[in-house]
Parts: C-alpha cells; sequence; structure tokens
C-alpha cells in the first residue's frame, strides 16, 4: 500500500536496505536522479519488472517535477 513519507524516513529505510526506484521517463532519469536510484518508469513498474526486489524489502517510488 502507497504511503506518503518523508526525508527522515526514506534516510532510515535507505540504511537498512531499501530499494529507491526514479519513476520519470528516462532522458529525465539520466539528466538527474538521487544517487543510488534504479529507473523503472512509471509507465513500465508492474510485477514483472519488480520481480527481482526482494518480496519482503521496503521499497521506495519517486518521482519528482524538475521544473
Amino acid at each position: 500500500m502507497p504511503t506518503t513519507i518523508g526525508y527522515r524516513n526514506v534516510q532510515r529505510l535507505l540504511a537498512r536496505g531499501a530499494t529507491l526506484i526514479d519513476v520519470l521517463p528516462a532522458q529525465e532519469f539520466a539528466d538527474e536522479h538521487i544517487a543510488g536510484a534504479i529507473h523503472i518508469s512509471l509507465r513500465d513498474l508492474n510485477a514483472t519488472t519488480t520481480e527481482h526486489l526482494g518480496k519482503h524489502d521496503p521499497v521506495i517510488v519517486y518521482c519528482w517535477d524538475m521544473q
């Protein structure tokens, strides 16, 4: 279930091994993204593209407006 979390919780989850997924289009990801993030565009985010992730590991999905 999606939950909005703040910076501190992001840092805590990353320290525990969470996966950070950037869902912006590929060119925007290439231009700028948070270090350590992997790219899966929102259009392609599904059970198949995330099957390599641990079922019980935390996942943080983010998108930001670069304008």
